[in-house]
């Protein structure tokens, strides 16, 4: 059974609510297990708990939620793609995937609450497919050291 860490953004709780409702419920949907849920303040805050959770030996994949709105500057841009690039690198560091279900950068609240059960789905579903094709990679594991005998 896959275990998986959950990081849910703060920001917006009512639709970040229902998007770990949603997750929670697509991981039991797929037979997987959502052994941590941690919140931080925001998508920005995510990286380094993400970071943190994948070197634990109990988790298998993270699936991270968040929501990045629309802003009169390009602040949530730039907060997108740095946080999109740190969890990235975090699962390449530690060799596990990583569903990526934040809405935005730039997405409205009407958006946003369109998309909140699609992508925290979809997020849970990449995580664990993602998780199904790692395993088929994985050499075959031996079945101990090799006797050797000599023929004299």
């Amino acid at each position: 059974m896959p275990r998986l860490a959950l990081v849910a953004a703060e920001f917006n709780r009512p639709l970040l609510d229902a998007m770990v409702a949603a997750a929670t419920a697509e991981a039991a949907t797929l037979g997987a297990t959502i052994t941590h849920t941690v919140r931080v303040p925001g998508s920005y805050e995510a990286p380094l708990v993400v970071s943190r959770l994948l070197a634990r030996a109990d988790v298998d994949a993270a699936v991270v939620l968040g929501y990045i709105e629309r802003g009169e500057t390009l602040h949530g841009e730039v907060m997108g793609h740095v946080t999109h690039s740190a969890i990235v690198g975090q699962s390449l560091h530690h060799g596990k995937p990583v569903g990526f279900g934040v809405i935005g950068p730039g997405a409205t609240v009407e958006q946003a609450e369109l998309r909140k059960d699609s992508y925290a789905r979809a997020a849970v579903r990449a995580a664990l497919r993602s998780l199904e094709a790692l395993g088929a990679l994985e050499p075959p594991k031996r079945r101990g050291p090799r006797s050797r005998t000599r023929k004299r």
